[in-house]
């Protein structure tokens, strides 16, 4: 299939785990791949995620998808999620993080974006090559070496985010990711990737068929863990498509250079500002 095809495909599954209701919502169809992970309260978080979830379906079927339009479903998302809060008349916020789709520069990519802490991971090889970088007051602690990543496992400020749709500031995290032949997608909750580790992930979402198998045992898994909050997972795959190497994304940030020589990527980022 060529790179204006639609390539990507996935699944995704969730649970409200101890919750009294799931604020969380995902998106896997077409080319695009995100979980919102709601805050806010009430149905205030529940509505955050499903707005944020209802202006990036409007991107699903678009073929291709070019990075600018996700780059405007961003801003779009900010503001559909203060219309929430108004309509409410309090807090409500969202996480947003996925893969999508795009091509750009004639070349087919999976544009990873972020805000909050919910997480993205490219699994290959049987590994998870975590992407994004939380935006929270944890990371942020162990970027300033006061604590070490160990240290933030568990850590009891690990609820307290620095970034969220709904704040209203318009700059995000993306990655332009190669689409790596045996390689896929796996989008998370914090419900999910508080409870089981990196290694894990990977390794379940390996040895899983299709991305709703997958999606359903990562789930299962943080379940069995005890995880304390909603878990939702969202795995894509890509087929019959491969990007060239050499292919030059500026002014958008490549990842996955790293990935052959099997670096840690836990704790690298980069941030885009685009409006």
């Amino acid at each position: 299939m060529s790179a204006t095809g639609m390539w990507s495909s996935g699944a995704g599954a969730t649970d409200q785990g101890p919750r009294a209701r799931n604020e969380d919502s995902y998106l896997s169809e077409g080319a695009v791949h995100i979980v919102a992970d709601g805050m806010g309260g009430h149905q205030a978080g529940a509505a955050a995620s499903n707005a944020v979830v209802d202006v990036f379906r409007e991107l699903a079927h678009e073929v291709p998808v070019r990075p600018e339009r996700i780059a405007e479903a961003v801003v779009k998302s900010q503001q559909a999620v203060l219309s929430v809060a108004r309509s409410v008349g309090g807090e409500s916020g969202t996480t947003l993080t996925g893969a999508i789709a795009v091509e750009y520069a004639g070349a087919p990519w999976w544009m990873v974006i972020n805000v909050g802490d919910s997480r993205t991971y490219l699994v290959h090889g049987g590994q998870a090559y975590q992407i994004t970088r939380d935006h929270s007051h944890v990371q942020e602690l162990v970027d300033a070496g006061r604590i070490t990543a160990a240290q933030a496992e568990g850590h009891p400020d690990s609820n307290i985010i620095t970034r969220a749709i709904g704040d209203g500031l318009p700059d995000f995290d993306a990655w332009l990711v190669p689409v790596v032949p045996g390689s896929r997608i796996v989008v998370a909750s914090d419900g999910l990737t508080k409870v089981v580790r990196g290694a894990s992930i990977g390794a379940i979402a390996s040895l899983a068929g299709t991305p709703q198998e997958a999606a359903e045992r990562l789930v299962d898994a943080a379940l069995a863990l005890a995880t304390n909050d909603n878990v939702t997972v969202v795995v894509a795959d890509a087929s019959d498509v491969t990007t060239p190497p050499g292919v030059d994304v500026a002014p958008w940030t490549l990842w996955g250079a790293h990935v052959d020589a099997g670096d840690d990527t836990t704790q690298t980022s980069h941030r885009r500002t685009r409006v």
